[in-house]
């Protein structure tokens, strides 16, 4: 079995301003592994707080090339590399998806149903509004609505006046929408309540709440949800199923992002555990391509809340195959992560 890569940028339409930074681009390596005349694809991003640039992602990448060689089939392939102790969990990832998309390809059958989703249905997508002024959310926000996308996710954390001023007038544009508020873990506990009350004042009914505070303090995280009448989703503090089964009781759901938790096979380790802890399921993403946004696109079936828009905000996207630019996220049903180079 043989590894190779590619290296490419990828542009913002517009840069995203969250809490912690402002994003125009990022870099992409598209990683190919090869098998018996068939090829499977994977990509990793890079990412500042996930400490992963070009050379940290293409130095795993070589080192990983003779574990991969030294397996027979992608199942033994997928056993090797989620055996491999210090991998970045993106880059696992991103052969992670690969050998999922080379072993559903040799069944003859889309990465879903390895997946344990049987039958694919069009899903709806949140967009992303990210941190601006209240008039540009709410212009973003009748405009998005216009498009056909029925849930927004609007990012907030950095100052909570402009947070309530902006949700409430992107309430105001798009009175139908759902709504998922992200402060990237922004806020300090007392901060989120009072915002989600001023909101719930206004008549605000919020669709979630996403990682309000800095991760590692699961106690706040349980004294915010027993204030808040919006479901509390972890993100930051729900890398692993172990992980999960600890915030069970303290948070409503978790958000399972492939780039976090090392790919499909870890992404369904942790829905499982999160089903038997009574938690929801958000499926999140980076900003990336379709090939990049596509294994977790196979994984909507699981999921309540389904935020995979980080191709929409591109302003090219290399790869085709997943929609989204009307708000629904639709597979072709071909064989593999059905995503083709544009």
């Amino acid at each position: 079995m043989r590894i190779d890569w590619e290296v490419y940028g990828l542009e913002l339409g517009t840069p995203l301003r969250i809490s912690r930074s402002v994003m125009s681009r990022r870099d992409a390596v598209r990683v190919v592994v090869e098998h018996d005349g068939q090829r499977g694809h994977g990509e990793v991003v890079t990412s500042t707080y996930y400490r992963l640039d070009v050379e940290a992602i293409t130095s795993c990448l070589e080192r990983l090339r003779p574990v991969l060689a030294g397996a027979d089939s992608p199942d033994t392939a997928l056993a090797a590399l989620h055996a491999e102790p210090v991998v970045p969990q993106g880059v696992r990832a991103a052969v992670d998806a690969a050998l999922h998309d080379l072993l559903a390809l040799h069944r003859a059958v889309p990465v879903h149903v390895l997946a344990g989703v049987l039958r694919w249905a069009d899903t709806p997508t949140a967009y992303t509004i990210g941190i601006t002024t209240p008039q540009d959310a709410a212009a973003q926000a009748a405009a998005l609505t216009g498009r056909g996308f029925r849930v927004l996710k609007v990012k907030a954390g950095a100052d909570p006046e402009r947070d309530v001023a902006a949700v409430t007038a992107v309430r105001a544009a798009a009175p139908e929408a759902r709504l998922v508020l992200d402060p990237n873990g922004g806020w300090s506990a007392d901060e989120t309540v009072r915002v989600v009350d001023r909101l719930t004042a206004a008549g605000v009914v919020l669709d979630a709440v996403e990682q309000p505070i800095p991760p590692g303090d699961p106690d706040a995280l349980a004294w915010v949800r027993e204030r808040c009448p919006a479901p509390l989703v972890a993100d930051e503090d729900a890398a692993t199923a172990d992980d999960v089964r600890r915030l069970a009781g303290a948070v409503d759901g978790v958000n399972v992002k492939l780039a976090k938790c090392g790919g499909l096979r870890p992404a369904l380790d942790i829905v499982s555990a999160a089903r038997d802890g009574g938690l929801d399921v958000m499926l999140g993403c980076l900003v990336a391509s379709s090939l990049g946004i596509a294994p977790a696109v196979h994984l909507a079936g699981h999921a309540r809340w389904v935020d995979l828009d980080g191709h929409l905000l591109l302003a090219h996207d290399p790869w085709s195959g997943i929609g989204g630019e009307d708000g629904t996220l639709r597979l072709s049903g071909a064989p593999g992560l059905g995503v083709v180079r544009r």
